[in-house]
């Protein structure tokens, strides 16, 4: 099992294991947030685009945070800047963020298995019954109850996205 189905398998087992209300999406293999909503049949608003940010807080150190926006919008990298407290703030590298969130760019979920990443989602995204993403594979997508969502990942809602 290759390390991104392994990432998929880990959290459908941990939705089924909380009893979350989900579907899955199986769709030609595809990482824009615009043309795999397309394939879903799901607004951009429903979308979660989820993107690995740097910060760096002083002169050696640095943090990671998961930011998960409307697929409608961008990361607003000034606001997660001064949400961590930085002094900088921008896209981390492909291998980082790959690394950080257990999945190839393009398929990266909305849920944070790692502490050195930190989730954080802007509430635009929590306004609908359901979300939609890659499940850690190009190929196959999930439906998720944001109630259920939000109880499982336990994000750390902030305004994040322009």
């Amino acid at each position: 099992m290759s390390e991104q189905h392994a990432q998929y398998t880990k959290l459908v087992g941990l939705l089924d294991e909380r009893g979350a209300a989900y579907r899955v999406i199986e769709h030609e293999p595809e990482g824009a947030t615009e043309a795999v909503s397309a394939l879903r049949g799901n607004t951009l608003e429903q979308a979660a685009k989820c993107i690995v940010v740097m910060v760096k807080t002083g002169k050696k150190t640095k943090r990671y945070a998961l930011a998960v926006v409307p697929g409608d919008r961008r990361v607003d990298l000034n606001a997660l800047k001064a949400l961590l407290g930085g002094t900088y703030a921008g896209f981390a590298t492909q291998e980082a963020a790959e690394r950080l969130s257990g999945s190839v760019s393009g398929t990266i979920l909305p849920f944070s298995f790692d502490p050195e990443l930190e989730l954080v989602v802007d509430p635009a995204l929590l306004e609908h019954e359901e979300i939609f993403f890659n499940a850690a594979r190009l190929d196959r997508s999930l439906a998720l109850r944001t109630a259920d969502y939000r109880e499982i990942a336990s994000p750390r809602v902030e305004t994040i996205s322009q």
